[in-house]
Formats: structure tokens, sequence, C-alpha cells
């Protein structure tokens, strides 16, 4: 087994562990949220952590595989006229880029502020919603 199969078989699996994390943050997201006081609890603070840790470690696994996919001769010209490796090399990427960052931003809020403000949420749900537009459903759950 090569070492690209390897990261494969690796970033399928921590997908499937990244979507129960997404559930929860925002199920802890959205509890928070609509709770009577409003105050960032513990369980918001590790699904966070925990969610924001594994976007982080797919991202670095997703980078090392575009790497090596573009230095075994992947052509960009190819790659925009199709729109599925447009999709997995290119929207899949940054989409993931930017929900790992606004993911940051969150974690960072929910660790520092006492309650949650609405600023948080939304910035929480466009990350989950970048998530959910760049996971790859048909591939993983089939079509």
């Amino acid at each position: 087994m090569d070492f690209y199969k390897i990261l494969l078989s690796a970033h399928k699996g921590f997908g499937y562990l990244e979507l129960l994390l997404t559930s929860l943050f925002v199920i802890a997201l959205l509890a928070t949220m609509f709770g009577f006081s409003g105050k960032v609890n513990k369980f918001l603070k590790k699904t966070t952590l925990f969610t924001m840790i594994f976007f982080h470690v797919q991202f670095l696994i997703g980078i090392i595989m575009l790497v090596i996919n573009f230095t075994n001769g992947l052509n960009m010209g190819e790659v925009m006229k199709n729109s599925a490796l447009r999709f997995q090399y290119v929207e899949h990427p940054f989409s993931m880029l930017i929900a790992a960052v606004l993911l940051t931003i969150v974690n960072k809020k929910v660790k520092v502020n006492p309650t949650i403000s609405l600023g948080i949420v939304i910035m929480g749900l466009i990350a989950v919603g970048l998530f959910a537009f760049a996971f790859p459903w048909t591939r993983v759950f089939g079509a």
C-alpha cells in the first residue's frame, strides 16, 4: 500500500468522524443559543475544540494529498475544464480552508466569552454550511 492510499484512507475515515463532530457542534451551538441563559457550557467548548482539531487534521492530510497529485503531473487546465475535478481540487480544499478558519475563530470566541453572541452562532453556522457544501456526499455515501 503506497503513501497516497494510506492518506486517502485516513482522510475518508476522519471524514466520518468529522461528520459526527460537526453534528454535535451544531447541536451544542443551537442548544446554547436557544438555552435560557445563553452561557457557554463545557459541552460546547469541548465539541468546538474537537471539531476544530479534526478540521485541521483533515485539512493537513488533504493538502498533502493535493500536493502529491499535482506533483504527479496533474494539469490545472484540465482540472478547471472538468467539473468533478474542479470540485475535488479547487472548491473542496478552499471551502474547507475557509470553514477551518471560521471554526478556529469560533473556538477562540467560545473559549474567551462567558456567553454566546449571535455573531458567533452565525460564524459557526457559516463554517458548517461551507463544510456541508464541500463534503463529497456522493463519494462517501453513494449516489
